[in-house]
């Protein structure tokens, strides 16, 4: 299954223009002058299993709460933040490649890449209590407490209705009236949409009209001799409402950062 993976990935980076995916492919975006760029500073930096090719991320009762991707790797994970411990563990098929996933009225919300099928989980067991359908691929989710918010790695966020998952509406994001593909991991936090850009170490700040209002530039937040192994891409954005604080992180990353939310 994992040459059916990296073919598929090598179609998707023909289609976007894209180098290879790992940390060395990174690319830059060219961010106008008048969009703030923000680099937060790092309060904590915390173990992060390196065998985790981290898709989806968030926090909940200080603890996080991870997807991970590749089939026949894919895992829903429940991690003590301070030791980067699993607590809990839940495996995909492995015909499912694991993508974003959200917390949604104490239901764990997590999609898959190429299968257009969506997994429901008890948050406190992590066992598997629904599924439903999309009609794209899927990539980042998120919840604003009114609707489900998710990527599929074009410039468009789509809104689904929390109950039956049916779409509501689309927003196409854009910065200074260019649209901003590639969206990725996605975090709400105080009323803004926190995307990660596949391939690069920028996180756009959203509105949720689609506006682009920010930047957050993490370059060079981990280097390639700070993990023993081969390290990929930034991606997975967690938000703690207890402190204020962001983590981050990257497939295959040996660390994850506490960070300054921006305002």
């Amino acid at each position: 299954m994992k040459k059916y993976y990296l073919l598929a990935l090598l179609l998707l980076n023909i289609i976007f223009s894209c180098s290879d995916g790992n940390g060395s492919g990174n690319q830059s975006l060219e961010i106008p002058e008048n969009i703030p760029v923000y680099k937060p500073e790092i309060y904590n930096i915390f173990i992060h299993n390196a065998d985790a090719f981290t898709q989806g991320l968030f926090c909940s009762n200080r603890f996080l709460y991870e997807s991970t991707g590749n089939y026949g790797e894919s895992s829903l994970r429940k991690i003590e933040i301070e030791s980067g411990s699993v607590i809990n563990r839940y495996d995909l098929p492995s015909d499912y490649f694991g993508e974003g996933i959200t917390l949604c009225n104490d239901k764990i919300i997590q999609l898959t890449w190429l299968s257009k099928k969506g997994f429901v989980y008890d948050k406190d067991r992590l066992a598997l209590i629904g599924e439903f359908s999309y009609p794209t691929e899927g990539w980042g989710i998120t919840y604003n407490g009114e609707h489900l918010i998710m990527s599929d790695g074009t410039d468009i966020l789509y809104f689904l209705d929390p109950v039956d998952y049916s779409m509501v509406k689309q927003v196409g994001v854009k910065a200074n009236g260019k649209a901003i593909t590639r969206l990725n991991e996605l975090e709400y936090i105080n009323g803004k949409i926190y995307a990660n850009v596949w391939q690069t170490d920028q996180i756009a700040i959203i509105k949720p009209d689609g506006e682009v209002i920010g930047w957050i530039d993490l370059e060079g937040i981990l280097l390639p001799e700070d993990c023993p192994g081969e390290i990929d891409i930034l991606n997975g954005i967690a938000y703690n409402a207890e402190n204020n604080k962001m983590y981050v992180t990257g497939k295959y990353w040996c660390k994850l950062f506490e960070l300054e939310v921006v305002p």
